[in-house]
C-alpha cells in the first residue's frame, strides 16, 4: 500500500516530532511516499528548492499523490499546503484521514471537518496516546472494503 502523508512544511514546523511517530507507524501499513515532511532536518523554508524549484515539488507531490492508495494528513497546524493536497486528493477520490488535537487550542477549519463522511473522507480528534489506535482502526476497516 502506497500512503501519502500531509503535515505542515512552510506553515510551522512546531509538530514535526509527532509527524515522525506517525510516519513511523504507517510504515508499518505500507511505503511513505512523502516521509521527508517528518524529517527534524527539513524547516519551515521548506525543501531545499533552489535545487529543484517549487514547480518541481509540485509536481513531484501531486505525482506522488496519484500513485497513493491512501492519505493520512495531520491538520492540527494550519498548513495551505495541506489543505490544497487535500483537495486534491478529494478530486481524485482517494480515502482520507485526517487526524487533529483539540488540545493544540486550535478550532479546525469547517472545510476539513465539514468534509468528514464517513466514508472516503474522515476526520478524527485525538490525543497523541489514540493516534496509533485510530490508524490501526483506519487501515483495518480499508483492508475490509
Amino acid at each position: 500500500m502506497k500512503i501519502y502523508f500531509c503535515g505542515s512544511i512552510r506553515g510551522g514546523r512546531d509538530d514535526v516530532n509527532i509527524y515522525r511517530r506517525l510516519v513511523e507507524k504507517l510504515q508499518s501499513y505500507g511505503t511513505v511516499l512523502t516521509e521527508h515532511v517528518s524529517s527534524s532536518e527539513l524547516t519551515d523554508r521548506g525543501e531545499n528548492a533552489s535545487a529543484a524549484g517549487d514547480k518541481f515539488i509540485h509536481d513531484r507531490d501531486v505525482d506522488w499523490l496519484r500513485q497513493s492508495d491512501v492519505v493520512v494528513a495531520e491538520v492540527t497546524q494550519p498548513s495551505l499546503g495541506v489543505g490544497y493536497e487535500l483537495g486534491r486528493a478529494v478530486d481524485m477520490n482517494k480515502k482520507i484521514l485526517c487526524l487533529f488535537r483539540p488540545s493544540s487550542g486550535r478550532t479546525l477549519s469547517a472545510m476539513i471537518r465539514g468534509a468528514d463522511d464517513g466514508q472516503l473522507f474522515v476526520v478524527r480528534d485525538y490525543t497523541e496516546d489514540e493516534a496509533e489506535n485510530i490508524l490501526e482502526d483506519f487501515f483495518s476497516n480499508i483492508k475490509r472494503i
